[in-house]
């Protein structure tokens, strides 16, 4: 256990300084925007990117370790948006960004950094492999939702329009996407190349978790506590205990499993919060969903960690 705190450590304490930084106003607000945007415009999209295209991305493991870990998502999804409409009677848009907080972790900002610091460098192909589909998959579907209830029978154009407008602008899938073109069409990307995405890449990990610990002055827990716990019961339990359950079902691989369970034990991510934000719904309860979520995963991740590095050992 304590060689599993000995590798989180590091990444709360990130967290930390970014949460004690964004209160004290350290930077301003234009600053941390800045310094966010570089990360996840360059650094992240750089590091997937190079991931991908050197053969580490889309159906680099058969196929399974996608299935194992969607079909974990959208079972999730699926329960949490029916519980959400007809057990707590919200409405359609309202429960179908209920949904998302449950079942769309943060994988990016969060998830890097710790298979980064668990796994190694070795993590990072079946990372990419989920964490492109991720926004593909659950962006899409939860605005298709949001749209049905929030215009009560949208035009079939404006929901595709929509979705279309937030996958090509969204730096994380386009990266995936173009690094998986090049896999299947070009060589291996030159080591000049390859080296300079990694040492862009490298400031993914450390300016993330930064850009996180200092996001989070902003969200409160007092109104919506009871939400987010029920919430983060389904997000850092039920999703990764089911993701484990497919996966074992399945016959992934050592590594594999672990990072598939690890990106599935992830709070609630940021997007989450965006959505709620973009149709003006549940915002409260998004914020206090990833608040939450990201204090209790100092706990749940470090006992998780602790078991499925012992796992993923050869």
């Amino acid at each position: 256990m304590l060689g599993v705190l000995n590798l989180v450590a590091p990444v709360f304490l990130l967290i930390a300084l970014g949460y004690a930084a964004g209160r004290r106003r350290v930077l301003s607000d234009e600053a941390l925007r800045g310094i966010n945007d570089f990360a996840y415009w360059l650094c992240a999209p750089a590091l997937l990117f190079v991931s991908a295209a050197s053969g580490g991305g889309l159906g680099g493991h058969g196929g399974r370790l996608e299935v194992a870990f969607f079909s974990g998502v959208l079972v999730t999804y699926g329960i949490a948006l029916l519980a959400s409409r007809f057990l707590a009677r919200r409405g359609l848009a309202e429960s179908g960004l209920f949904a998302l907080n449950c079942s769309f972790g943060n994988t990016l900002m969060m998830g890097v950094p710790v298979v980064l610091a668990t796994f190694g460098t070795a993590g990072i192909g079946p990372a990419t492999a989920i964490i492109g589909l991720y926004s593909l998959v659950m962006l899409p579907l939860t605005t298709i939702v949001a749209e049905m209830g929030m215009a009560a029978g949208a035009s079939v154009s404006r929901v595709l329009g929509t979705t279309l407008r937030s996958v090509v602008r969204n730096p994380i899938v386009m990266a995936v996407l173009l690094g998986n073109l090049w896999a299947l069409f070009l060589p291996t990307p030159p080591f000049f190349m390859r080296r300079f995405l990694e040492i862009l890449g490298g400031g993914t990990s450390p300016i993330l978790l930064f850009c996180l610990g200092a996001s989070l002055r902003d969200f409160q827990l007092q109104r919506d506590w009871a939400d987010a716990v029920v919430i983060n019961l389904l997000k850092l339990v039920a999703l990764p205990a089911l993701v484990w359950e497919l996966g074992r079902l399945l016959g992934l691989g050592a590594l594999e499993l672990a990072v598939a369970v690890t990106l599935a034990a992830m709070p609630t991510g940021a997007n989450a919060f965006l959505m709620s934000r973009r149709y003006a719904t549940g915002m409260e309860r998004a914020g206090a969903a990833v608040l939450m979520g990201t204090i209790l995963s100092v706990v749940t991740l470090t006992f998780l960690l602790g078991w499925l590095t012992g796992l993923a050992r050869p």
